[in-house]
Formats: structure tokens, sequence, C-alpha cells
């Protein structure tokens, strides 16, 4: 990391020293001309450090004193240190105290609230004049934290996690393995106990199961490769999932229009997601009200897979914590369907490393639709950088 920061530091002040002669030149007025070869040596080594900062995986942006960008490559897009030539303003207020004292920064951006279609939240901002002698310009270095984050959270969350609630299931299971010693002989003790002790032993192995599957979808994992997927096939294999649970409750499972609508991402996880949404929706609804999944495009970049139902609804004080870990809208609902309360919680990391967002909307005693907003697979779609008209000029010039 360090090796390519100061690679690329060196390639910025030997291109911005170039492009500062190549501007008094211009202003001195016409003189003899260059011999081809140093014209078209300059040339390419303008367009060679243009292609180093452009391709770079680390985030390149150089600022005046002023706050503009003169230059920035894609990903300082991608990591939100540039929008619309404009520079992040938590990073600008840091870039002024480097301007004052010439003293290099770190700075920790946390993203969590992005809009759909980004799946980098966590981004390390290192902030450092041009070079000792040239104080007329900051650069910022931005890499994507948000894998360490995600992992450095699983781990400190997972053990936690266990410990508190597992104690409820093997506490439980301890009291009736105890009540069924007491007395072997009875039959009608020893089904009694014995089923309410299978059941618990299921319960937790739910858990466990859910326990690690959200470990792996915070950080304990590295992510699975995408793919493109069609959202009409995630809607079929999660319907399928649940229709023996919707028999089992009378409802009816309806889906809405089909489209061509097709997802960057892993289908195995997101029909997950989408399952579990719709066995949370037969659960918590009375026996033959219906349980609906329908998709669409918006702004032609996000897809909205909406799952509603016509069940008990949410206060508006649980909504906020619904996708919390363990969070249990009715207890003892979530009891007699053997619900671990981690179901939610896994769609939220799920529909996050997709790059996307979850919502929900409900009423007491009307029903619940929540949302899933995926960015729509568009392969053209790219962060736009800004690059200096010289250059600019000089690839035109080639083209």
């Amino acid at each position: 990391m360090n090796t390519v920061i100061a690679f690329i530091a060196g390639g910025l002040v030997v291109a911005l020293a170039v492009l500062g002669v190549k501007f008094l030149e211009e202003r001195r007025g016409p003189r003899r001309a260059a011999p081809n070869t140093e014209e078209n040596r300059v040339r390419t080594v303008s367009q060679i450090l243009h292609l180093v900062i452009q391709g770079s995986p680390t985030g390149v942006t150089v600022v005046s004193r002023g706050g503009d960008v003169i230059l920035s490559n894609a990903r300082a897009h991608e990591m939100s240190i540039v929008h619309d030539r404009t520079l992040n303003p938590e990073v600008w207020e840091v870039g002024r105290k480097v301007f004052e004292d010439r003293e290099t920064r770190t700075l920790d951006l946390n993203m969590r609230h992005r809009s759909t279609g980004s799946r980098v939240n966590n981004v390390r901002a290192v902030v450092q004049p041009m070079s000792l002698a040239e104080d007329s310009y900051v650069i910022v270095y931005a890499s994507d934290e948000s894998e360490n984050v995600r992992m450095e959270s699983a781990r400190r969350d997972f053990v936690a996690n266990i410990s508190h609630e597992l104690k409820t299931p093997v506490g439980g299971m301890s009291l009736l393995a105890e009540a069924l010693l007491e007395d072997p002989d009875d039959p009608e003790t020893v089904k009694y106990f014995g089923d309410k002790l299978l059941g618990e032993s299921h319960r937790m192995g739910a858990m466990i199961t859910d326990l690690i599957n959200l470990s792996k979808l915070q950080g304990a994992e590295a992510l699975p490769e995408m793919a493109p997927v069609q959202v009409d096939d995630l809607i079929d294999a999660a319907i399928e999932r649940n229709l023996i649970a919707a028999e089992n409750h009378e409802i009816e499972l309806t889906r809405g229009a089909r489209h061509e609508t097709f997802v960057m991402g892993d289908k195995a996880l997101l029909v997950t997601a989408l399952a579990n949404l719709i066995t949370n929706a037969i659960n918590y609804s009375p026996k033959g009200q219906p349980v609906s999944v329908t998709h669409k495009v918006v702004r032609d970049e996000v897809v909205l897979i909406r799952v509603t139902d016509r069940g008990i609804g949410i206060a508006p004080e649980d909504q906020k914590r619904v996708f919390e870990r363990f969070f249990r809208v009715d207890k003892a609902r979530s009891r007699q369907t053997g619900g671990t309360g981690l179901g939610l919680a896994i769609v939220k990391h799920v529909v996050a490393n997709h790059g996307g967002n979850i919502k929900v909307w409900s009423r007491l005693g009307t029903g619940s639709t929540f949302t899933i907003e995926l960015p729509v697979f568009a392969p053209e779609s790219m962060a736009s950088a800004v690059v200096p008209e010289e250059i600019e000029q000089i690839e035109k010039q080639d083209s």
C-alpha cells in the first residue's frame, strides 16, 4: 500500500510539473518547435501517468488551496471522496489543516446510509501535501476498508451472541432432562418431556446454523463471487421453499408480473433472504390471508422486491428494531413457530453485501410490506473521474 502511494505520489508530482511547464509555455507565446521525438515522449509520459492513476485500486484526488478538485480517478468517486467535482466536506476540513501545517493526516469515513448500489461503507483517507516544496496542492489517497470493518465486527459480536442466546435453550434442555430422569418408568411423562427436549434441541440447532450463517455474512468469510441473476428466478425459488408452510397455514402465495430484470449477486444468498421474508409473512399472518411477492424497476437502476402480508402488523416503535439480532415482535408466536430471531438480521446483511437496502412499512392490524432494494445489473455504468484539460486534449489529438 505504502509503495503504491509513494509511486503514485511521485508520478503526480511529475505530471503536475509537466502540465505546469506546458501552461507557462502557452503564456509565453510561440517558440521554436521541439523535435517530434521529444513531443511524443512528453505525451507518452502524460498518458502513462493518467492510465496509472485511473487504474489504481486506491482512490486518488488532487486538491488546490481553494478546494477545487484538480484531478481524481474513478475509485475516488466510488468511495465518495469526490462527487460531481466537489470534495467530500469532511475530507476538505482535514485538507485545510494539512495546507496550514503541512502535516499528513488520516481520516476514517463511515458511510452506512449510502444509496442503493454501493458496497463501500468504510473508507480510510490519507491527506498529505504534494511534496515538501510544493504547497499549492494536497493529495488524498483513499482505501476501501469495508471488508476489514465487517470482519472485525463479526469477530467481536459472534462470541457475545452465542454466549447470550444459547443460555436459554441449554438451560431448558437441562431442566427437561432432569424431569425425564425423575420418572423414567412413566410412558406419558417420558413422551411429554422427550418431545419437549427434542423440540428444544431442534431450536438450538437452528439457532446455531443461523448464527454461523450470520457470522459469515458479517465478514467471518469472504463474500462469494457475484454473477448476473434474474429476479424472477429468485422469486420462484423463494416461493417454492415456502409452499408447504403456506399450505399448512392455508395461505396463498401470489406473485406479480414477470420482468426481464437482472441483478449482480449470489443466487443462494439472495434466495435465502427472500425466502426468510416470505416465511416471516406466513408466520405472522392469520389463516386464509394471502402473501404476495412483486418487483418493479425504478429510475432504470434500482429493482424493488416487495413481500406483502395482511398479518398482525408491527408497532411503530418496533419497526426500527426488527432487523436487530434476536429481536422478536411477538415472542409467544416466535416460540410456537420455532423462530430464532435471526431471520431478518440475515436478510439485512445479505442485502447490504449486495449493495442494497431493505425497508419496512407496517400498520397494526393491517399488515406489513418488506422491500428489498437492489441495483439493476448494468455493466456499462461506471463512476466518472476528473481529468485535467491538458490530458483530455492530448487524448483527443491522438484518437
